[in-house]
């Protein structure tokens, strides 16, 4: 399956997936963490792309005809101008764009680590949450069930 994922984008839209990915979330030495382009991040993001690979192929094609050829053969400053005509334009593409990268970001244990979150999964210890405001539920409960009753 691994192989198949990894076809189906082109060596182009991976290189422009790598520069989107470091642009939205560069490399910080304050933090000491990677950038969304590091190296194990893209192997992740390719690796489970899965049911979003058309989206994101879809994104990516969008960016490179904005761009006019790949995101990756331009200068910064080309760069960061069709990136920013791609988020006022890219619908619902770039919606799983920015979710995938995320995702695959925030589930890197350098940056959890980075945050103080033990490296370990949320079960069965759990993870502690603070309290909230459980008030702003209060429209949700007012409208009543939506599903039908089994």
């Amino acid at each position: 399956m691994d192989q198949l994922v990894r076809e189906s984008l082109t060596s182009a839209q991976r290189d422009d997936l790598r520069v989107i990915s470091g642009m939205m979330i560069p490399e910080s030495d304050e933090y000491k963490v990677p950038g969304a382009d590091d190296a194990a991040i893209q192997g992740d993001i390719i690796a489970t792309l899965g049911r979003d690979t058309k989206m994101v192929a879809a994104a990516l094609d969008h960016v490179a005809k904005l761009a006019g050829k790949p995101l990756a053969s331009l200068d910064d400053a080309r760069r960061e101008a069709v990136v920013t005509e791609f988020r006022s334009s890219g619908g619902a593409p770039a919606a799983v764009l920015a979710r995938v990268i995320l995702q695959c970001y925030y589930r890197d244990d350098r940056v959890l680590r980075s945050l103080g979150i033990e490296l370990r999964a949320p079960f069965p210890k759990g993870h502690v949450l603070p309290d909230g405001d459980w008030s702003i539920l209060e429209p949700v409960k007012a409208r009543g069930g939506s599903l039908r009753r089994a």
